[in-house]
């Protein structure tokens, strides 16, 4: 694989284990062993699990943005309403797992935001559709946070729980959504659907934000499609200033690897040049006393050889005079 590819191929595998799992619940050890690689190769490549967290969770938060920024370019405030909650469904049923990582919340050190502040994103656009609409039907626009915070949230929460259960179907529980946010408790119609306009809509995340068409929209809603879009540049800015300051502390973390692998190479050369004297100076110190014991038993030797010889010429000069003794008597016995 080249750079880019093994690159990807850990965040994939990061992705699924991370969602089976967590954060807390996955080590570099699995996902070195699921992409069959080394630790090494997934520290060079992110410095740990913390770096392959991070590009994941900022993946899914942009693209469920996307979809979302995406839902609330159309025209009429109902039709906002259910593109945003089909959004989110479509979201949740093509990246199930990229939504149970996002939905554990972001790990501290991941150095990214939270579930519930990509929440707070999604709030703040919506707050702006109702501003609106709420200056148009003659309500307190200064209510319009509050309102924002009780439909997302209300269509997150459905999402969590629509995630484990999938049914009915994602347009079927959107106009339901619809229904209650919409129509209220004391008007809902039994029998809820979406609007032509969104029936069967298939968002991309990749796509690009709809523009009117000639009359579609007046100057105020051109305006609001604007200042969304100014948001997103401003969102698309921090990330980048955030994605950038990621890659400047992998560089940092990776250097301070690489001088801290350097040191230990040095300490451990240095062992084994201690430890090569040491066996050095053993081999001569034991080379010395057995050069030593050599020179003890050579001298032993001679000593014994040397006793050896002086006892068989005191044998000899013994035998000797013995011989002279028996010669002097047998002259003297002759004589007499």
């Amino acid at each position: 694989m080249t750079g880019a590819e093994r690159r990807e191929q850990l965040i994939q595998v990061g992705r699924a284990l991370f969602a089976d799992k967590g954060f807390d619940g996955t080590s570099v050890e699995e996902i070195a062993a699921s992409a069959k690689v080394s630790k090494p190769v997934v520290y060079e490549h992110f410095g740990g699990k913390e770096g392959i967290y991070a590009v994941v969770i900022d993946r899914e938060m942009q693209r469920l943005l996307s979809l979302v920024t995406q839902a609330l370019s159309a025209s009429h405030a109902r039709i906002k309403l259910e593109r945003a909650a089909l959004a989110l469904l479509q979201y949740i049923e093509e990246s199930s797992e990229g939504f149970r990582i996002l939905v554990r919340d972001s790990h501290a050190a991941s150095g990214t935001g939270t579930f519930a502040s990509l929440i707070s994103d999604i709030a703040s656009q919506v707050e702006d559709v109702l501003a609106d609409e709420f200056k148009e039907r003659g309500y307190d626009p200064k209510l319009a946070p509050m309102y924002a915070q009780m439909l997302v949230g209300m269509t997150a929460l459905t999402g969590q729980w629509w995630l484990e259960v999938r049914k009915p179907r994602r347009e079927e529980v959107a106009a339901h959504l619809v229904n209650l946010s919409w129509n209220g408790l004391t008007g809902l119609d039994p029998n809820p659907a979406l609007t032509a306009a969104t029936r069967g809509l298939v968002l991309s995340p990749a796509a690009e934000t709809r523009t009117a068409r000639p009359g579609e929209r007046d100057s105020k809603e051109q305006e609001k499609l604007r200042r969304e879009q100014e948001k997103a540049r401003e969102r698309e800015q921090r990330e980048r200033a955030k994605q950038l300051e990621r890659q400047q502390r992998e560089l940092e973390k990776a250097k301070e690897r690489e001088q801290r692998e350097l040191e230990k190479a040095k300490e451990r050369e240095q062992r084994e040049r201690a430890k090569e004297l040491e066996r050095q100076m053993k081999e001569q110190e034991k080379l010395r006393r057995e050069q030593e014991k050599a020179q003890e038993r050579e001298q032993r030797e001679r000593a014994k050889e040397l006793e050896r010889r002086q006892r068989e010429r005191a044998k000899e000069l013994e035998r000797l005079q013995r011989e002279r003794t028996k010669g002097f008597d047998r002259q003297q016995h002759g004589e007499i």
